[in-house]
């Protein structure tokens, strides 16, 4: 199941976007550039750093998310976005004695379809342990064969045995990650992600995400969300169409946010 936290951010990331762009507009002394930023002159900066495109202020507030129970099909995706810092939870270190996965919505809402899933899923995590155990048994026989004791053999096997039995393992498999991006990367990555055509799952996480910076920087993420919210549908002719639906939600949602 999905969970995101927000767990590190720019103390006051909104006031230091400010002072960053204060500086580019401004003969003011480093010494003096958080003087007199008010809340209400920080949202006028913000707010003039919109209107003139100027994003680069916006890289100096980064915010820091864990986050549980997505896939490896999420992880495949959100690395994409690469100008951001990602520590992911090792296949190669971790042994997955207990086999999570997600199951796609649309596998989940039909019976028989959920049931081959499920039993998909068993197999494959009977398969993986079972690969394991096999891998780690002739790995350290060899190695005890080579003169190590049969404790030090064994946890060298161990490791060795789960580095190659992962390649066994279903994109559908959990995974959690420590993800940090400064909000001029948040903000594309929302255009992108929260976009009804992106696929289901990392709309749902970019959603939470959204969620949780909003309150946090509200002037920096008014915006934030799919491309459509402030313009029109760049997706042409594969646009879903329903851009009054959209925006109506992410209004919604920030509102929400702000709760």
């Amino acid at each position: 199941m999905l969970q995101v936290n927000l767990i590190a951010h720019t103390p006051n990331p909104e006031q230091v976007v400010a002072a960053a762009a204060k500086l580019c507009y401004s003969d003011a002394h480093i010494a003096d550039l958080m003087d007199g930023l008010t809340p209400e002159k920080t949202t006028a900066f913000l707010n003039k750093l919109t209107d003139l495109g100027h994003a680069s202020p916006t890289e100096h507030a980064s915010f820091t998310f864990a986050i549980e129970g997505v896939s490896r099909t999420l992880l495949a995706q959100i690395t994409r976005h690469r100008i951001a810092s990602f520590s992911v939870q090792s296949q190669r270190y971790v042994r997955l004695d207990d086999f999570k996965y997600v199951i796609p919505p649309e596998i989940e809402v039909i019976p028989e379809a959920k049931a081959a899933f499920i039993d998909s899923m068993n197999e494959d995590a009977k398969r993986y342990l079972d690969l394991v155990q096999k891998l780690e048994d002739g790995h350290t026989a060899r190695y005890m064969a080579e003169g190590m004791t049969e404790k030090a053999a064994r946890a060298k096997a161990s490791k060795q045995a789960n580095e190659d039995a992962r390649f066994v393992l279903p994109n559908a498999c959990e995974t959690k990650m420590i993800v940090t991006m400064n909000t001029r990367s948040l903000q594309n990555f929302f255009n992108l992600r929260c976009c009804n055509r992106a696929q289901w799952e990392i709309r749902a996480l970019a959603e939470e995400m959204l969620k949780l910076v909003y309150p946090v920087a509200p002037t920096l993420f008014r915006n934030a969300g799919p491309r459509c919210l402030s313009g029109p549908c760049p997706e042409g002719r594969m646009c879903c169409g329903k851009a009054a639906e959209v925006r109506a939600h992410y209004e919604a949602l920030h509102q929400e946010a702000t709760v």
